[in-house]
């Protein structure tokens, strides 16, 4: 049976069983004060204010390793005032200039820290320089895909050093570009993907020594065929 409670010094909570729900982190479900409601997630500007301002209960939960929000609940009335108060300053003028300063440090930001990661990407590969073109094409490949903002993927983490999260992503790229990882049905036993994705990366770091080595590189390498480019489709010619 819930409770209702107004207030506690724990203030994050997982989804309750109910529309007006909480969980909290011993199995306790409270009902959220009649005078509250729910704020969604997505507008972190308006989110922050709430959360300042005085109660509230942020609702998330962990799902395959990532946290997902549900939104924050607080009272009705202080979320509506500061939602007010916000499209106020952000109808102004000068609000218009600070986000688009914002936004081009962001953009200079995120394009200085491509390009570390890519030299990190390089110098993780370190491949002969017979492989020396490879070696470029697979740090363009890897970076465009693991450093857009918002990814989530481990180039985005800064709980490890940049070095390390270029050659897990580089593994990570190839288990899904090189090993056909994603067409494999693996049995739901507790660890067997961790198992899978182990040999996988064995697999892959025995395939990048060959381009470290400078040794020939077979007609049907699997990282070659990654990285060509699509082929074009030809138009067929009407008689």
């Amino acid at each position: 049976m819930a409770t209702t409670q107004t207030s506690t010094s724990v203030n994050t909570f997982l989804p309750g069983p109910g529309k007006r729900t909480v969980r909290a982190s011993g199995g306790k479900v409270l009902n959220v004060p009649e005078n509250w409601a729910l704020l969604p997630p997505g507008d972190a500007g308006l989110t922050r204010r709430v959360k300042a301002a005085g109660d509230h209960w942020v609702v998330q939960e962990m799902k395959r390793g990532k946290r997902f929000s549900h939104g924050v609940w607080a009272p009705a009335l202080a979320i509506e005032a500061l939602r007010a108060e916000l499209e106020l300053e952000r109808a102004s003028p000068s609000y218009a200039k600070r986000m688009a300063a914002a936004a081009q440090r962001r953009e200079k930001t995120q394009e200085a820290y491509v390009e570390d990661f890519g030299s990190a990407v390089l110098a993780f590969l370190s491949f002969h320089e017979n492989h020396a073109r490879i070696a470029r094409q697979l740090a363009i490949a890897v970076s465009k895909h693991a450093t857009p903002v918002g990814s989530g993927t481990v180039a985005r983490t800064k709980r490890i050093p940049i070095e390390r999260r270029a050659q897990a992503a580089v593994i990570a790229w190839m288990r899904h570009q090189t090993t056909g990882y994603d067409s494999l049905v693996i049995p739901k036993t507790k660890g067997k993907r961790r198992e899978v994705r182990k040999q996988l990366a064995h697999r892959s770091r025995s395939l990048l020594a060959r381009y470290r080595s400078g040794a020939p590189i077979a007609k049907d390498c699997p990282l070659a065929a990654a990285l060509q480019p699509p082929a074009v489709p030809t138009s067929k010619k009407s008689p």
